[in-house]
């Protein structure tokens, strides 16, 4: 489904097409999964189940386009992922390993389109194992389909931090993923862009 007729999936739902927002749902919800699965590992079901609660609710009041549905349910789900921590914090309970996340969504912007070996499993349980602040500037940039600017709304930091948090993550996955095989048709980096040093984020636009 192209972004003209998910943009008009929109406008629809807002006003009561339930196709419309099933639509939307189809589009949004793998990647608001993973963005939750990078928070709180198995339990991003619950969280993105209460995320949809509020967005149903609040979705005739939405103002915005579809990029700025996306940040919108993506800065929802975050709040939700993070209560949902907090609730864990108040109670004895044994830390979950991250449950095997399904197939990527729909592509990420061209202007991330080197990143083609994130698509695989292990490349999102290596997300999972960084630092909070460069898992969730990753899955935005990749996963949701959000630049540096909407992801740093949802996060609440400038657009260059989230460039930055997202460059050393991507960095830090090219080291632990296996290199790509050199007679492969049309391979390229995982990184654009010298990976050997710097704390720039030239990598990511």
């Amino acid at each position: 489904m192209d972004e003209d007729e998910l943009g008009r999936a929109l406008r629809a739902a807002q006003n009561g097409d339930e196709e419309s927002f099933r639509m939307l749902y189809r589009d949004v919800q793998p990647r608001l999964i993973r963005f939750a699965g990078a928070i709180v590992g198995a339990d991003a079901e619950d969280v993105t189940s209460e995320a949809w609660l509020q967005i149903a609710r609040d979705l005739p009041t939405f103002r915005g386009d579809l990029d700025g549905f996306r940040g919108w349910t993506a800065t929802i789900t975050r709040h939700r992922a993070l209560d949902h921590l907090r609730r864990k914090s108040r109670r004895p309970a044994s830390d979950l390993p991250v449950e095997e996340l399904v197939s990527m969504a729909a592509a990420a912007d061209t202007e991330l389109d080197a990143l083609d070996g994130i698509a695989t499993e292990q490349a999102l349980r290596l997300i999972a194992d960084l630092p909070r602040d460069q898992a969730e500037a990753v899955l935005l940039r990749v996963v949701v389909g959000l630049d540096a600017k909407s992801a740093g709304k949802v996060l609440g930091k400038r657009a260059g931090a989230v460039r930055t948090a997202a460059y050393r993550g991507l960095r830090r996955l090219a080291e632990r993923l296996p290199a790509p095989r050199a007679d492969a048709a049309g391979t390229r980096p995982l990184v654009r862009g010298d990976t050997s040093g710097g704390g720039g984020a030239e990598g990511v636009t």
